[in-house]
């Protein structure tokens, strides 16, 4: 009994480094392609990175407005109000707005 070409061990190895060599050059390929997100992609992250930020500040600025209003005829502290009503600020949570 003889064994074909693709049967035998040396074959095999043969096939088997073919398809690996074809899956290298794949990953070479991908890896020197560069940027897969295209500049108009990049500039609508930008900007919607932007109004988000713009929206989160003047979310912020509204809320501490209104806490600020109600500690007018408040008898306690702010940070007792925050603490009652249960507002977890920026500053508790170690979270600070980007940078514009």
């Amino acid at each position: 009994m003889t064994l074909s070409g693709r049967d035998s061990p040396l074959g095999l190895h043969l096939i088997r480094r073919q398809g690996c060599a074809k899956k290298q050059s794949r990953v070479t390929q991908v890896k020197s392609a560069g940027s897969h997100v295209s500049v108009e992609q990049k500039k609508a992250i930008y900007e919607n990175h932007q109004t988000n930020i713009k929206a989160w500040k003047k979310r912020k600025r509204m809320a501490m407005d209104i806490l600020d209003a109600i500690l007018e005829g408040y008898p306690k502290s702010k940070k007792q109000l925050v603490e009652e009503v249960g507002v977890e600020t920026d500053e508790e949570c170690n979270v600070k707005i980007p940078q514009t």
